[in-house]
């Protein structure tokens, strides 16, 4: 009789939340931003990485240039404009040339704003002065009769990549991102149907109707909350399978990507819906008790809104800051999810940050519903003010 109940109440809240199109439309609409993040993010990546030379080579010289120098600036594509310093500063807050350089005896000074162009150009004449310095310094050793090798090549220096996974900057930074993006979509995808299922029934009306019912409050809780973390469930799972397949996409469309693995490992997917599902049965009943706390709709959606940016920024902080797992951060809710899943992204798996997470959130859901159980045996829940 007992399970005959909670199901009764689960069929029933299932039924409102299909037959509801703003619940379905979060359901599926939300998850179709995930392609649009990676897509973007790629698009994003591979316009800076492979920006044409000729935004950013307008060079202003307030020096004449000597023979060597002019034929390396031709060489590096690098468009030189002469003038004076005056002359030079004006053009360059006129937009007309992207960086200028002045000289003092053998110090040559880089002019520049922190701009996009200007940033690529510094780089560029960066790497133009260390190929003159090097001519110099050979040139100078050429005619002191020293053997240049023997003194710039005093040492030498080889590099072997570690051939890893998640070596990648760009595929690990997105991957990692639209997990967070997924975060954010469960959260926004539980707020409606448990606004729907507490406050909403309470302006309906239809919920002083159900607490006449020979039903526990137990089970008429239990029942909307399950009915609350599958619809965020199904929108986390289905938000993770197309950050999947916009990744491999990504993989054909874009350059960045060549040589590199863009997937998700299979132990990183196993573990993301594990997370997942942690994560939807943990804001499905923080949402249920701040909705069933509301008198209206409005007031209900009102309440809930911050709960958004909380569930998105302490992930963001630590995904910016590069924030490790550790035994505190497991149990520190909205953090140890992210926080679990980049380090497994990352190839760092420690099953105790894992198992204490999900310890944790089984904690925190308990306490919410006995908290949320408790109101709702009260006739206060249909009266409050």
């Amino acid at each position: 009789m007992k399970n005959s109940n909670l199901i009764i109440i689960l069929k029933k809240e299932l039924k409102e939340l299909f037959r509801d199109k703003k619940s379905l439309a979060m359901i599926i609409i939300i998850p179709l931003m995930i392609p649009l993040i990676v897509i973007g993010m790629s698009a994003l990546f591979e316009a800076q990485m492979n920006k044409d030379v000729s935004k950013y080579n307008r060079i202003g010289f307030s020096y004449e240039l000597s023979e060597e120098e002019s034929n390396l600036a031709l060489n590096m594509n690098i468009e030189v404009i002469n003038g004076t310093e005056e002359e030079l500063e004006q053009k360059y807050n006129n937009k007309e040339i992207d960086l200028y350089v002045t000289k003092d005896n053998t110090t040559y000074i880089l002019n520049y704003d922190e701009s996009e162009n200007s940033s690529y150009a510094s780089k560029l004449v960066e790497s133009f002065y260390n190929t003159y310095k090097t001519y110099l310094q050979q040139s100078y050793l050429q005619e002191h009769e020293i053997d240049g090798n023997e003194v710039l090549n005093i040492i030498t220096i080889n590099t072997k990549i570690i051939e890893k996974e998640n070596n990648n900057f760009f595929a690990n930074y997105i991957k990692n991102y639209a997990f967070l993006f997924i975060m954010m979509a469960i959260t926004v995808s539980a707020t409606y149907p448990a606004t729907d299922a507490t406050a909403g029934e309470r302006e309906r009306g239809t919920l002083e109707t159900l607490l006449t019912f020979p039903i526990k409050s137990r089970d008429i809780i239990v029942g909307k909350f399950l009915s609350v973390s599958f619809s965020s469930a199904i929108t986390g799972l289905l938000s993770l399978a197309l950050a999947i397949t916009s990744l491999i996409i990504v993989k054909n469309m874009f350059t960045i990507y060549e040589g590199i693995n863009t997937l998700f490992s299979l132990v990183s997917i196993i573990f993301a819906i594990v997370v997942i599902i942690a994560y939807s049965l943990f804001i499905s009943g923080l949402c249920i008790a701040i909705a069933s706390k509301s008198k209206t709709f409005k007031e209900a959606q009102s309440a809930l809104t911050p709960l958004n940016f909380i569930s998105f920024f302490p992930g963001m902080i630590a995904f910016m800051m590069n924030i490790q797992g550790s035994l505190l951060i497991s149990i520190m809710p909205f953090l140890n999810f992210t926080v679990i899943f980049t380090d497994i992204n990352s190839g760092i798996f420690k099953i105790s940050h894992v198992l204490l997470m999900i310890l944790s959130t089984i904690i925190y859901i308990s306490l919410v519903l006995t908290y949320i159980i408790r109101q709702y045996k009260s006739e206060k829940v249909l009266f409050m003010k």
